[in-house]
Order: structure tokens, then sequence, then C-alpha cells
């Protein structure tokens, strides 16, 4: 079955630069765009950044100028690079994996890694 497997998160402190990984497996990775999301206690899941099957990159105003996404295909993994982090920064943050193929959507969730950011 698909797997999505966020690793990299934990106790970060304010101004910390953690990288996230997630590693996709028995999927056609090449084919998804690839986003993440988190999720902060009492909130809603929102999206921070995602790529494109072409590599483009698109950001949420808040993570703008902090953070990176990036993707190597060659090992099915995306990377968000987290610069400058904030307490507003902690959450849970799940990698996202979509495909619109014709005639329906592939959608596919890891299990998310927490990221606590301390002032």
């Amino acid at each position: 079955q698909v797997q999505l497997v966020e690793s990299g998160g934990g106790l970060v402190q304010a101004g910390g630069s953690p990288r996230l990984s997630c590693v996709a497996s028995r999927i056609t990775f090449g084919l998804y765009r690839m986003g993440w999301y988190r999720q902060a206690p009492g909130k809603q899941r929102e999206l921070v950044a995602s790529i494109t099957s072409g590599g483009s990159a698109n950001y949420v105003d808040p993570v703008k100028d902090r953070f990176t996404v990036s993707r190597d295909d060659a090992k099915n993994t995306i990377y968000l690079q987290m610069n400058s982090l904030k307490p507003e920064d902690t959450a849970v943050y799940y990698c996202n994996a979509v495909w619109r193929r014709l005639g329906g959507l592939n959608e596919y969730w890891g299990q998310g890694t927490q990221v606590t950011v301390s002032s």
C-alpha cells in the first residue's frame, strides 16, 4: 500500500532551522503534486507549501522567505527546509501527495511529524 513517511520534526528553539523529509513508496512519484500541511492545536489543517511535478513551488504568506520546499524524484522524497522558526510554527506537519488523473483523483497523507518551537 502507499506510504508517506515524514521525519525531521522535534523540539526546536525559536530561530532554528530544521529540515523535514517525506519519503513516498508505491506511487509513481513524478506524477504527483507534493505538499506540506500543518495543524496546530485547536486549528484546522492548513497548506504550508507545495511543489508541482514540474518543480514549481508555492508558499503561504506566513512562511514565505523562511521555508523552502524541494523534491528529489530519484529518491521519492520531498523536503521542507524551515528557517527562522517562530513559536507560531508549532504544529503537526503532514506530507500530502495528489495526482489529478483522468477520471479521478489520487490523494495520500502521511502520519505527520510534530514540530514544537520553544521561545
